[in-house]
């Protein structure tokens, strides 16, 4: 089913059948039938209102930790990142943010605030839409520990507050009201004295050199089991290296699928498929994955 978009004010800047491989971090998925990225909420809104109420909605941020199939997208694509960007300081513990805000910029300007622990913030390759989705997290911090209240959209256009308390959260999954998705968070953090830049650098140097940063990665694939570590896991089922196409296991750091510039989303997902079947084998572990999923296979 196609996505219908009737208002004037939208149709220079919808686009239909987008390639989401030019939107996420694997290089990687279909076409959209249509691709929106708003100016704002009021303009969000409305072209929410615009749709039909059946038409499915896939929102995304800077792409990462998804995985779009080769048969693309039905529906309509919002993106956040560049439109939802407020990042403000409300009180001397209490920030702002939009949830198209990346996750970097968001620690960054905290380190600025002389606020913490913000750093971890660097180490999540995304938005803070996405990490409030997911509860993201690294080098030890969480998402939702600093979460106080959201603002959220429904499928009718409507905004609305919520508290934190609207939500259950645990490791890398979060659950609240359905049909509604993030637009912003207030968050709280404590006042930090001695917190620079330098540290936020050394964070992302030790990331640097543990994780295949400089190729084309969705960031960890799997959550990590209780009490070990998804990459142990499949590093010693004998799996760094092993490839499906063009799509293979990191020898850099064994949680990350890697494509060479040549795989499809069938390649990451066969080989997902089989790291999971693999481990569960050798260990009798069943990984879960921490990617989401969505559109079609060919």
């Amino acid at each position: 089913m196609n996505a219908q978009v009737s208002p004037p004010d939208f149709s220079m800047r919808v686009l239909h059948d987008e390639p989401m491989s030019k939107h996420t971090s694997w290089h990687v998925g279909g076409p959209a039938d249509v691709f929106f990225r708003p100016l704002d909420v009021a303009d969000l809104s409305a072209f929410v209102r615009s749709l039909d109420p059946t038409t499915p909605l896939l929102w995304i941020g800077l792409g990462s930790n998804l995985l779009v199939r080769d048969g693309g997208v039905r529906g309509a694509v919002i993106e956040t990142h560049g439109a939802l960007g407020e990042l403000e300081r409300l009180t001397e513990t209490e920030v702002r943010a939009g949830a198209g805000v990346p996750c970097a910029k968001l620690a960054k300007q905290c380190i600025k605030w002389g606020l913490g622990p913000a750093e971890f913030f660097a180490g999540i390759p995304g938005t803070l839409g996405g990490a409030l989705a997911m509860n993201a997290g690294a080098f030890g911090g969480e998402t939702w520990t600093h979460v106080i209240s959201v603002s959220t959209l429904d499928r009718n256009g409507d905004v609305h507050e919520r508290p934190a308390s609207d939500f259950k959260y645990s490791y890398r999954h979060v659950v609240g009201p359905q049909d509604e998705w993030f637009l912003a968070a207030t968050l709280r953090f404590e006042k930090r004295d001695g917190v620079s830049h330098d540290d936020i650098r050394a964070l992302l140097a030790k990331r640097k050199a543990t994780q295949p940063i400089g190729e084309w990665s969705c960031g960890s694939v799997f959550t990590n089991p209780p009490g070990d570590h998804a990459a142990r896991l499949i590093d010693t089922a004998g799996l760094k290296g092993f490839r499906i196409g063009g799509a293979r296991v990191s020898e850099m750091h064994a949680n990350f699928i890697v494509n060479d510039g040549s795989a499809t989303a069938a390649d990451i997902e066969a080989l997902m498929a089989h790291v999971r079947q693999t481990v569960e084998r050798v260990h009798g572990v069943a990984l879960a994955t921490e990617v989401r999923t969505a559109g079609e296979n060919v």
